[in-house]
């Protein structure tokens, strides 16, 4: 088992946008900080320049036996976690309308965006439950998943989401009682690959958003949605 000195952080889907830079200011902040990329090569070259303790291993969280194989390395090497930023995520589907919308490809962003976030949760939550200070789930959701505001757009991106959103509220309850905090994020419309060239916000600006629940109190808030720090409707 490696060194246990030291908050470990989880960072799905860091190899790229706002994963890489939340797990970039976390290795800054002194976190031990783990890339989980399916694609190592691209994790390490996301990697390069990051200031800290950082590793790259591969984790594809549609993947069950991905998963299993993950948590068993955290196990061995670090032996906790401290953070787990559910980052992981695919298919802005703008070109699909509900009622025309392929299903398959429902379920395969469903797989990843909720399901994925749900495998990783149920196998790292074991390695939260230490007593130490600062144990976070984040969850990186969108305002797209409210129902509040929910239309017709994107509907398996909004799905995925909403779903991710009640697994929020599923792991606070059940976690509350370990102080494990567990929250929502919308980092808001972040020029990323995803996001797109013309969105107003900057990954720096995204990032911070999903930084603000890592870095709440103990006796902050758990079960939320939330941007900049400020609750959104469910």
């Amino acid at each position: 088992m490696g060194d246990q000195t030291g908050p470990v952080a989880v960072v799905t889907g860091a190899n790229r946008g706002i994963g890489r830079e939340v797990a970039a200011r976390l290795a800054a902040d002194g976190h031990r900080t783990v890339l989980g990329v399916r694609d190592v090569d691209r994790g390490r070259a996301a990697a390069r320049g990051m200031t800290g303790d950082v590793t790259v291993a591969e984790l594809d969280v549609a993947d069950p036996g991905s998963v299993t194989r993950f948590a068993g390395w955290l196990r061995q090497h670090h032996g906790r976690v401290d953070v787990l930023v559910n980052n992981a995520a695919v298919t802005y589907d703008t070109w699909q309308d509900p009622l025309s919308a392929d299903l398959d490809l429902v379920r395969d962003t469903l797989d990843v965006n909720a399901l994925g976030a749900w495998r990783v949760a149920q196998a790292l939550a074991p390695l939260m439950r230490h007593r130490s200070p600062g144990r976070r789930i984040v969850n990186v959701s969108s305002e797209s998943g409210s129902l509040t505001g929910m239309g017709a757009a994107a509907p398996a991106y909004a799905m995925s989401k909403a779903a991710l959103n009640a697994l929020t509220r599923l792991l606070a309850a059940q976690l509350a009682g370990d102080g494990v905090l567990v929250n929502s994020v919308c980092p808001g419309w972040v020029a990323t690959d995803m996001g797109g060239p013309a969105a107003p916000r900057t990954v720096a600006e995204g990032a911070a958003s999903v930084l603000w629940a890592v870095r709440i109190p103990d006796d902050g808030p758990t079960g939320g949605f939330f941007r900049d720090g400020r609750p959104l409707p469910w």
